[in-house]
């Protein structure tokens, strides 16, 4: 299986080298413009509101003409929004750079579907726990590469080594990439919204999709004011940041690649996400009480187990719930769902942190966990009560 996942792996992990660059960086450049924590959140919510709307589109997009001419889209977007960040004037170019990036992306979702298309049903939680082992190696080097060009060369460098990165993955794709959907008899119908919507008009993949929204809100809250948290609350500089972003990466790598296809085999996909969900739950809990190095690491060991077992255990029971012909549509909805909660969440985030200190942070992550965690039990003890024994565990 490994073998037939590395030309995409390689693509994600120098695409999300240069992404996670930016991250760490984005909060630090547009406060450097006198922009309050308020608008930080709004940047990031202007880049979500787009690939909600863009992300489902490109993924039916993709189911009907293939993965390999919507992720090169996606790059091509990335490459040009990335670059025009690091020539930005002022707080308006950065809105448009990261419109520019959101409405050609769509890029997660899609390399998603493309892994479902090579792996059977059964091997997809081991693969998407890869892809985020991959992710979370990209994002090992990103910041602290990050910190080191920004502390000799300022904002623009760091820019710039993303976009040039994101080139190289344009590059990588149009050479490397086989395709994995054939010519498609669906051919003539539009891609639209009403595609789209049948997606939550369906049983089976709508349950799942409602407890994905309620873990995204969490998540992207959080990494909405991480940044800013770790500046208020325990005085980071953006180098400081950068390094524990690559700490937090490290430890994803690890967990994704180690411990969720051991997991997902021995409990299911279902109890899997339940026990990162209460890990989360946890994780967010103890916010308040960080005041020193040592409890941010145990805050961030919980929020790395919880994050890879929950987004990764949900994404497999998604995944497994759609039919073959709607992969693309399918994760294309839940990628939406992250670009929802990028919207909704970060401002919520970050104005609760200037509005009421940094110990106010983690309440929203820690509300919407909360809520995915009792959707996720009250749906295990249906399932558990309406199946035989040997079928309760899902796949």
């Amino acid at each position: 299986m490994l073998k037939r996942l590395l030309p995409i792996l390689g693509i994600t992990f120098i695409d999300i080298l240069g992404f996670s660059m930016l991250i760490p960086m984005l909060p630090y450049f547009v406060t450097h413009f006198g922009a309050s924590p308020l608008v930080v959140g709004f940047i990031f919510s202007v880049f979500s509101f787009c690939q909600l709307i863009a992300g489902p589109v490109w993924g039916n997009v993709s189911d009907r003409i293939g993965r390999k001419g919507v992720l090169i889209v996606s790059q091509i977007g990335a490459t040009i929004g990335w670059g025009m960040l690091a020539f930005a004037p002022n707080i308006a170019w950065v809105f448009v750079a990261r419109i520019v990036e959101g409405v050609s992306g769509g890029n997660i979702g899609i390399t998603q579907a493309y892994v479902a298309d090579v792996v059977e049903p059964r091997e997809r939680a081991r693969a998407f726990g890869y892809i985020g082992a991959t992710f979370g190696a990209g994002m090992v080097f990103g910041p602290v590469g990050a910190g080191i060009l920004f502390s000799h060369y300022g904002f623009v460098a760091p820019f710039l080594a993303a976009s040039a990165l994101q080139f190289v993955t344009l590059l990588a794709t149009f050479a490397l990439l086989p395709e994995t959907r054939g010519k498609r008899d669906e051919a003539g119908k539009s891609v639209g919204f009403g595609e789209i919507a049948k997606t939550f008009r369906d049983p089976n993949v709508s349950r799942f999709l409602w407890q994905k929204l309620a873990l995204s809100l969490g998540l992207y809250g959080w990494f909405g004011v991480i940044a800013l948290y770790l500046k208020a609350q325990l005085h980071f500089t953006l180098v400081e940041a950068d390094y524990y972003f690559s700490l937090f990466a490290i430890s994803n790598v690890i967990i994704n690649g180690v411990l969720v296809g051991r997991l997902s085999n021995r409990l299911g996909d279902r109890s899997m996400s339940s026990l990162g969900l209460g890990s989360l739950v946890f994780s967010f809990a103890l916010v308040p009480f960080v005041h020193g190095v040592p409890a941010l690491f145990g805050v961030l060991l919980l929020f790395s187990i919880g994050m890879a077992l929950a987004n990764t255990g949900i994404t497999a029971l998604i995944s497994n719930a759609a039919t073959n012909e709607r992969q693309g549509t399918v994760l294309g909805v839940s990628s939406s769902l992250d670009s929802l909660s990028g919207m909704v969440s970060p401002p919520i985030s970050t104005g609760l942190l200037g509005r009421l200190g940094a110990p106010f942070a983690g309440v929203t992550s820690l509300f919407f966990a909360a809520i995915a965690l009792a959707l996720g039990l009250t749906a295990a003890r249906f399932e558990a009560a309406s199946r035989p024994l040997s079928t309760t565990l899902e796949r």
